[in-house]
């Protein structure tokens, strides 16, 4: 059996290393010609056939000839300092090219909202990344694609699962209690930001493999154009399209690979797991004189009589390695299928993917189909019309949701004996409670496989649109676009599961259908006068809509475990069913002004009223408008002729933007229905749960940003950096009110918060020779959060973090551990009610107790600065990236060590527990063990917030792209075979799996790590 598992690792393994890229082509002829600037011949310029390593450098005399050349294949011309040049072939055996002498990143064309402008008229703060640099790190979602990629976006792993909720935040958080999530924009598509209701958005379902680009909005020069919901930054993604080469073009994309766990944690075996349990029993008189005296404790070596689990000396059978058994080597395989084709006056784009992901969890998978298909096309000189529509199937296993009793797969993992087995001879699963005294429920494998929950989720999205064309500077768009979601969540729990499904299991199905959809129509005027003035003024409005409906109905009492979740009907106790409906609207009315003068003087002006229905009706429309200038100073005489100055740019804009994100109908008073047993009857009743606030208004975030962008030696090197201050106001908070006004909580606008940082991206060209190249990127981005004002002053307390004016959010707040009491503060420790082997806390009050008043500061979940360092190396046909990625200035909640090191008489625990307080170890900040019966001090207190900075190896590939006389006697254009090592290691002082993963589910519980689903390394 162990040698088919390795067999079987092996296999995947050799797999994970091959991974493909193939296009077809056609027949073969030569094409030569001469590349020239204004000054005469360019020498030394790159001529490459797009999509394949066939090409050549031009000579002395700027000459190119390049053999087996398909007639419709594309020349892709390219040279330091000068803009890449894109030529269709159409057959033709001479081409001669004439570079403009410009730098390739400034002229390269960006999506704005409504619109792409050249990234070097550019006034706002705006990142880009391109399809090519998505390829290099496959992943489940775009969230996780996003990661460290951009200055100021900064992307955290909620879980290590497959398609793991991922949070996302753009130049820190604005809210205290509304989303911060981005505005997403799918190909014109707003999505709705909110939440589904298992904690994922709609951008989790988007197949990353279809994307042709990336922009992010950051400032409010760069989100005002969407208003009332771009406080919390923008996110536009275009997805590929049909070309307009005249080729068609049939590619195959394909990798494999295996997740295996980083490192392991050190828990207790069986031999140390009972020599805690009687070193606990004979601490027991000390810390607990009464319950000893009273025979509340028995010798653990009495009880291990189980055949089962015990020879008959009282040694345990097993020694199980519980992370062993639950944790696997998962295998994942990716398929891409595109046909793609047409011209200037129509073009077609079909792409197909699938996605099979095993999660290192056992049992735990998920499964994606996707499909998309897109048409543009000129039916008259002055009308183009097209449109895209997608679908996606997405099913899930997942095995981290919480059950009954705080039990999950990984709590399991940790808590679970081991002297006991994953089965027993006669197939039944072991479970903590087969050994007496022990809490939880069954073992982690069992729990992974009896507790069933199942997510489908099926996606349509669409637009089509309509560009009329009134002559050469007037545009007309009209767009209609829609976003349907259905989503079904199956439910059971086994009727073995304790605390989960026992003794009788547990069914439920809940579904869920979210449908948006939007119609806007916008003007676009462009004019130039005389070469020396540009103009361009947009002005539209857009409509949308958002509905969702859900239901649920569940079940207990099975006769067995058949059933499931299919026939809710087999259950003997049915539950109460529940349905919810919320729908809401948005009119808004927006308009944009850009005009730059000799390319050198660059202003933008933008403004949107946004309508709502979720507003008082004093409130509901409000006005963001932004303004930003520019100055292109390498455009001056003074500067355009230096030879080390190729780019020299400063901006700087200033705007408000919104953030609409509350739940609909929050304006108005609530009504809740239930029933009451009246006269021995149960009677159905609807009662007031919330009142009304007529006077509740958006929160406004007001944002100024300076840039400066830098290029040196014709752009060899190349610098960006922003710094900027966002000032957010009338925050939108659920608040409590007094209990004399018959209710607990209404939504009103409380309070201010404000970011600040900056922002640092540089690029270089160390090395670009004919054989070999090296570039380098960099990126650091640091902000500071501080709430400013909070209505009445008073501190907002959620859980163990504080939101408190003058302190950043996310805040933890909480006791100061000072180790443990030793033997010569035994006297000291008395005051307390304490002794020598307990907890030390800081009385900071001296009042001789420990309470809420000695809770202080002590820590937060927000880092101060993040980053990445990239560097990518090529020699010849080979290719090496080395992606690093850091973070620093936050901690981690680390909440599982109360039960790993608090609780060694009821669960399994943490190899640190060797290391406790005793007379002989007092230098110790683990408490000397005893049993739980006696008492435990278990808080959120500074002994378990962990340092969660971390420098991680993030992605090292190596590619080779196979020649072209060899690819072309096979019919294609192009193979290229890559490996690749993601999170190939991690260096952090966090003692869990990851000091990035976090699933506190709070908005600002991104600081909190509980029995975490451990990141892969793949």
């Amino acid at each position: 059996m162990r040698f088919k598992v390795q067999k079987r690792i092996f296999f995947y393994f050799l797999m994970s290393v091959a991974m493909f890229s193939f296009g077809f082509t056609y027949a073969q002829e030569t094409v030569s010609g001469t590349v020239i600037d204004e000054n005469g011949p360019v020498p030394g310029a790159n001529v490459i056939v797009q999509g394949t390593s066939n090409g050549a450098q031009t000579d002395f005399d700027g000459n190119f000839t390049l053999q087996n050349v398909a007639p419709g294949a594309v020349l892709q011309v390219s040279f330091i300092g000068y803009q890449i040049q894109e030529i269709p072939v159409d057959g033709r055996e001479t081409i001669n090219v004439t570079l403009q002498n410009d730098q390739e990143s400034l002229d390269e064309v960006v999506v704005i909202g409504y619109g792409t402008q050249k990234k070097s008229d550019l006034t706002g703060a705006i990142s880009s990344v391109k399809s090519a640099e998505l390829a290099e790190r496959p992943s489940a979602s775009l969230n996780q694609s996003l990661a460290g990629r951009m200055a100021g976006v900064n992307v955290t792993s909620g879980s290590g699962r497959p398609g793991g909720r991922s949070v996302v935040r753009i130049r820190g958080n604005t809210s205290i209690s509304i989303t911060n999530t981005p505005l997403y924009v799918i190909d014109g598509v707003i999505l709705n930001v909110a939440s589904l209701p298992n904690g994922s958005t709609p951008i989790d379902y988007l197949n990353p493999n279809g994307i042709e680009s990336i922009e992010v909005l950051k400032d409010a020069s760069a989100t005002a154009i969407y208003g009332a919901r771009g406080a919390n930054g923008v996110i536009l993604v275009t997805t590929k399209r049909g070309t307009t080469s005249g080729a068609t073009h049939l590619n195959y994309d394909a990798d494999f690979s295996l997740g295996t766990l980083p490192e392991k944690r050190e828990l207790l075996n069986s031999e140390e797991f009972l020599r805690v349990e009687e070193i606990a029993y004979a601490n027991a008189e000390k810390f607990d004189p009464n319950g000893w005296a009273g025979g509340r404790y028995t010798d653990p070596r009495l009880k291990r009589t189980d055949p089962r689990l015990f020879d008959a000396d009282g040694n345990p059978l097993y020694n199980t390695d519980w992370q062993d058994e639950a944790i696997r080597a998962a295998f994942t395989q990716n398929h891409q299928l595109s046909l793609r084709g047409g011209d200037k006056e129509g073009n077609y784009g079909l792409f197909m993917g699938f996605r099979n992901e095993e999660g290192l969890i056992v049992e735990s998978w998920l499964k994606r189909f996707s499909s998309r298909f897109t048409l543009d096309t000129e039916i008259t000189p002055w009308l183009r019309v097209g449109g895209s529509l997608s679908y996606n199937d997405q099913n899930e296993k997942q095995v981290d949701q919480l059950g009954g009793g705080g039990i999950t797969t990984m709590r399991q993992v940790f808590e679970a004996l081991p002297i006991i087995p994953v089965r027993y001879p006669d197939g039944s699963w072991g479970s903590n409670i087969d050994y007496p005294g022990m809490e939880g429920g069954a073992n982690p494998v069992a729990v992974a496989n009896d507790r069933r929950y199942f997510l489908k989720t099926q996606t349509v999205l669409g637009n089509v649109y309509s560009n009329i064309s009134f002559n050469k500077n007037l545009q007309l768009r009209t767009t209609l676009g829609a976003n349907i979601i259905n989503q079904r969540n199956d439910y059971y729990g086994g009727r073995d599961l304790r605390f989960i499904g026992a003794p009788d299991g547990v069914a439920s199905v809940t579904n869920t259908r979210y449908n948006s959809w939007q119609f806007e129509n916008y003007l676009t005027y462009t004019k130039d006068f005389e070469n020396e003035h540009s103009l361009t003024a947009m002005l539209g409005l857009s409509w949308q809509h958002v509905d969702t409906f859900g239901a649920t109905a569940s079940t207990r009492g099975f006769a067995d475990d058949f059933y499931g979740f299919n026939n809710l009907g087999a259950g003997s106790n049915p539950q109460t069913p529940s349905s919810n409906r919320t729908a809401y609207g948005l009119n808004s009315y927006f308009g944009r002004v850009n005009y730059d003068y000799k390319s050198k003087y660059l202003f933008t002006l933008t403004g949107r009223a946004d309508g709502s229905s979720k507003f008082g009706p004093q409130n509901q429309f409000a006005f963001f408008p932004s303004a930003a200038l520019g100055w292109r100073v390498s455009e001056e005489d003074f500067l355009k002729q230096n030879e080390s100055i190729s780019n020299l740019k400063l901006r700087g804009s200033y705007g408000a933007t919104g953030n609409s994100e509350i739940p609909a109908y929050s304006a108005l008073a609530l009504l809740q229905g239930g029933t009451v047993i009246f006269n021995g009857d149960r009677v159905a009743y609807t009662a007031a749960q919330r009142m009304v606030n007529a006077d509740l208004k958006w929160e406004k975030t007001k944002q100024v940003d300076v840039g400066l962008e830098l290029g040196l030696f014709n752009n060899r090197i190349a610098l960006e950096v922003d710094f900027y201050r966002k000032l957010t106001s009338d925050m939108l908070l659920n608040a409590p009110v007094p209990s004399s006004s018959g209710f607990t909580n209404v939504f009103r606008n409380v309070g201010s918060m404000e970011n600040k940082g900056i922002e640092i991206n540089l690029n270089t060209v160390n090395f670009n020779g004919e054989n070999f190249g090296w570039d380098s990127g960099f990126n650091i981005s640091i902000n500071k959060n501080k709430v400013l004002a909070l209505s009445g002053g008073s501190d907002i307390f959620l859980g163990s973090t504080l939101i408190r004016v003058g302190e950043p959010v996310g805040t933890f707040f909480g006791l100061i551990d000072e180790g443990t009491w030793n033997t010569g503060e035994a006297d000291q420790a008395a005051r307390y009610d304490r002794l020598p082997g307990d907890i030390k806390y800081r009385d900071l009050n001296d009042d001789g107790a420990i309470n809420s008043d000695d809770r202080v500061i002590i820590g937060k979940g927000i880092p101060d600065g993040f980053g990445t360092f990239t560097n990518t190396f090529r020699y010849g046909n080979l290719e090496l990236l080395v992606d690093l990625q850091f973070q620093y200035g936050n901690s981690l909640m680390f909440r599982d060590e109360h039960s790993g090191e608090d609780r060694q008489t009821i669960a399994n625990s943490f190899k640190t527990v060797l290391n406790v307080w005793t007379p002989e170890n007092q230098d110790t900040d683990i408490a000397q063990i005893r049993p739980i019966a006696a008492g435990y001090d278990t808080n959120n207190d500074s002994g378990k917030l962990k340092d969660a900075s971390f420098l991680r190896g993030r992605n090292l590939m190596l590619s080779y792209t196979f020649k072209p006389d060899l690819v072309q006697r096979l019919n294609l254009n192009r193979i290229r075979l890559y490996a690749s090592v993601q999170n190939f290691f991690v260096v952090t002082k966090f003692p869990g799996y990851d000091p990035e993963s976090s699933n506190g589910g709070g908005a600002f519980d991104q600081g909190f790590s509980l029995y975490d689903y451990p990141r892969p390394r793949v």
